[in-house]
């Protein structure tokens, strides 16, 4: 598996999952994004986005299945959306929702004033970066482009899963869970019912059925 972070964290937030798979005895790899954790020195980009997951993805032994959490959810579908042929499959979180509209409109220039005002202290600025960088990206259009199976994995007190059945809709292979008394964060408020269903998609993922995928 390869793993992609959210905004303003790390490739340390799935750590209980990193070791929970490694104990079962399934590799895995999470990264950092431009902007965090031990890249917190350079500026988020969706292109160095792409670069870096696609690093990640080259580096493993077979298609992996990529499972991103909010930025890393939008970045890992836009990936997924060029590149599926390097796949086994996708579990995306926290992301089931276009990033449209006027509320988007109004974060995004509050969040570039406050970086402006607190620079270069802090990390508000990846905020605007992000914002600016994904502004105008369809998570609908990418996920009507892929062929290989899609979870779509929220928390069921995360504001960002209000499009979920619209993501459902769009891609014939998706399989929905939602966690109880899980937020935005599902992986770290519900670690272990997540890996779970990680461990599930693994068991569904039969060298057969990755095969038949691919070609």
């Amino acid at each position: 598996m390869v793993f992609v972070h959210g905004t303003r964290t790390s490739a340390a937030i799935w750590d209980p999952q990193v070791e929970a798979l490694a104990a079962a005895g399934h590799g895995t790899h999470a990264i950092d994004l431009p902007g965090h954790g031990s890249r917190v020195a350079e500026r988020f980009t969706l292109e160095g986005a792409l670069q870096a997951i696609d690093a990640a993805v080259e580096a493993q032994p077979v298609p992996p299945l990529l499972v991103g959490l909010s930025l890393g959810g939008y970045t890992s579908l836009a990936y997924a959306a060029l590149y599926q042929e390097k796949l086994a499959g996708v579990v995306l979180s926290g992301c089931s929702t276009e990033i449209a509209g006027k509320p988007l409109r109004l974060y995004r220039r509050w969040s570039t004033r406050i970086a402006d005002t607190f620079r270069p202290g802090g990390t508000w600025h990846v905020v605007a970066d992000m914002l600016h960088a994904m502004h105008g990206y369809s998570a609908l259009a990418d996920l009507r482009r892929l062929l290989v199976p899609v979870w779509l994995v929220n928390g069921r007190r995360d504001p960002l899963r209000w499009g979920e059945r619209r993501m459902v809709a769009a891609h014939p292979l998706a399989r929905l869970h939602v966690v109880d008394r899980a937020g935005h964060d599902v992986n770290s408020h519900a670690p272990t019912a997540y890996t779970r269903i990680l461990l599930d998609a693994l068991a569904e993922l039969t060298p057969a059925e990755v095969r038949s995928l691919a070609g």
